[in-house]
């Protein structure tokens, strides 16, 4: 599945509807003289699948605070600028209600699981906003099978693998049923693998569920096949929007601490080459490299 063209599989979000808007956002943390995100402007439509990339400390982070509530509504600072998620305007949306929209998974998935078994976590934020037991029965149901964890069910999240703990929270956020998934360098942790395990999952959400997608990652070559875009931020600004394809054809995205797939690294000097072998669109995985090659020397 991971070598599928996403625009094969048809899991194109243009056209759709804008379920994000980011207007003029700047924001600084309170003491600091910085600001993290400075003027940025995003819209994001329903079932888009967008990976923020860029080096640590880009304003990755601070910007998926921003589009789940937590910033303004937990880390105090300064905000200039407004975001609108499914229409509510986070300045003045409680993080409660923000949550059941778009649902956030941290880096480190022990921030997130604390109960003695994985219903139990799942279970927890149902819980706290009053569903009916029926209705958190279902959703358990629901997330389990579609993260495929039912065996972990009444496991213990402090014996899982870090693999298995970033797929419970992950279906502790889906059982909120969001229309809009955000994480925040789930695999930073684990390891190739585990990693490339997860990210079957996460573009399975988007696929079937019809999920918008917002991850920041810096394992590019996993995701970058399946996303409508690649956003690289730099210093608070979004330096690049569009096309991966597109952007992977600059040679400066190394400036801003992206390190692209390395096929597409490779296509990208074959290019530089000036030869006869060119490649018009660059590949996003080895498939798409050895199939444009056979075809120009076949």
């Amino acid at each position: 599945m991971l070598g599928t063209d996403r625009r094969e599989a048809g899991g194109e979000a243009e056209g759709a509807p804008a379920i994000i808007h980011v207007e003029n956002l700047s924001f600084r943390y309170y003491g600091s003289e910085q600001y993290a995100l400075r003027d940025v402007n995003l819209v994001v439509r329903r079932g888009e699948f967008v990976v923020l990339a860029g080096r640590s400390g880009c304003g990755k982070t601070t910007l998926l605070r921003c589009l789940n509530g937590l910033i303004p509504n937990f880390y105090e600072g300064e905000m200039l600028g407004r975001v609108l998620v499914d229409g509510m305007d986070t300045r003045y949306t409680p993080t409660h209600i923000l949550s059941q929209a778009a649902g956030m998974v941290f880096q480190n998935p022990d921030n997130q699981l604390f109960a003695l078994s994985v219903e139990a976590d799942i279970a927890f934020p149902l819980e706290n906003l009053g569903f009916p037991r029926e209705i958190i029965l279902e959703r358990i149901n629901w997330a389990l099978k579609a993260l495929k964890i039912e065996d972990l069910r009444y496991r213990s999240p402090f014996e899982l693998s870090g693999g298995q703990k970033q797929k419970v929270a992950i279906a502790s956020v889906l059982a909120m049923k969001p229309k809009i998934l955000l994480l925040d360098e789930p695999t930073s942790s684990l390891d190739p693998v585990s990693a490339r395990n997860l990210i079957e999952s996460i573009v399975e959400l988007n696929k079937r569920e019809g999920l918008t997608i917002i991850i920041s990652e810096h394992r590019l070559e996993h995701l970058l096949p399946h996303a409508d875009r690649l956003i690289v931020m730099d210093r608070g600004m979004i330096v690049r929007d569009g096309d991966p394809r597109k952007i992977l054809r600059d040679e400066d995205l190394l400036v801003y601490g992206v390190a692209p797939p390395k096929v597409s690294e490779v296509a990208r000097c074959v290019n530089a080459h000036r030869g006869c072998l060119k490649f018009e669109e660059i590949p996003l995985t080895v498939h798409e490299f050895v199939e444009k090659v056979r075809r120009l020397i076949g």
